[in-house]
């Protein structure tokens, strides 16, 4: 006697998929009970870059550590989350190129399952790390010139944006064949990029030619929402210009690193 086996059907419905995703996010949160390293990046990384820039540069670009605290904080916030998006391309490349992923592809889920879960779960370390950095601003004496709604908007903002940017990251981690060649393209494009906008200091102290590519350079414009939200000032026109990236962005690269996961898995 010989027994028929049904092939695995490799449809999945949506609702099914998506508690799969959720299930593999918790996956990857709950790894961090067992290796407390993987918050260090989200976590020290942060602290040192607040503290740093604070004590050392404050005095001398603002005259006083507490006005450029209030001025950096939400440029520091952003900068964070720009590097904290490599996490995402750094772990999904590990996982793919030590048969993690081979191992998902033999189960009944959705193919994208493990991508949107892997997404998710670096969303919520993001979340801690901006209310990290957040509550150490107000340990170290920032305050808040709006109000509640104001906060939370500028925290949604800023996940907003991160899920934006980590697909750039998800591209390169799909199309690299080290976790290394990951952080070496942060190193060539997120670094200049962030450090090249009004985060750390005002964009009228830089050279002329300069200004121009800061006025239009995302990371101002995320900057300037996150300062309006939090501080005071313009909040309508940053905001736009934030959202109206963060879709440019999603509607390039989302396509191209789905089809590069695809390709890949």
């Amino acid at each position: 006697m010989t027994t028929a086996t049904m092939p695995l059907s490799r449809r999945v419905r949506p609702l099914a998929g998506v508690r799969q995703s959720v299930s593999l996010s918790w996956r990857t949160l709950v790894s961090i009970k067992h290796s407390p390293m993987e918050l260090v990046d989200f976590s020290i990384q942060p602290i040192m870059f607040l503290l740093l820039f604070t004590y050392v540069f404050g005095g001398a670009i603002a005259g006083s550590t507490g006005d450029y605290l209030t001025f950096a904080l939400p440029g520091i916030i952003v900068q964070n989350v720009m590097f904290a998006t490599l996490n995402t391309g750094m772990g999904l490349n590990t996982d793919l190129t030590k048969g993690v992923f081979d191992r998902f592809r033999a189960l009944p889920i959705a193919r994208w399952a493990p991508l949107a879960g892997r997404i998710v779960a670096d969303l919520v370390k993001q979340a801690w790390a901006i209310a990290l950095l957040f509550g150490l601003g107000m340990i170290m004496g920032f305050r808040v010139g709006t109000d509640v709604p104001s906060v939370l908007g500028a925290f949604l903002l800023l996940l907003a944006f991160s899920l934006a940017v980590s697909w750039v990251a998800v591209l390169v981690g799909v199309l690299v064949n080290e976790p290394e060649k990951v952080m070496i393209f942060g190193m060539a494009v997120m670094f200049p990029l962030t450090f090249i906008s009004n985060t750390f200091v005002p964009a009228r102290t830089m050279p002329g030619w300069m200004q121009g590519f800061v006025d239009v350079n995302p990371i101002t414009h995320i900057s300037d929402a996150t300062r309006g939200l939090l501080v005071g000032g313009p909040v309508a026109g940053p905001v736009a210009m934030t959202l109206l990236w963060a879709a440019g962005i999603i509607v390039v690269f989302a396509p191209l690193a789905v089809r590069g996961y695809r390709r890949r898995v």
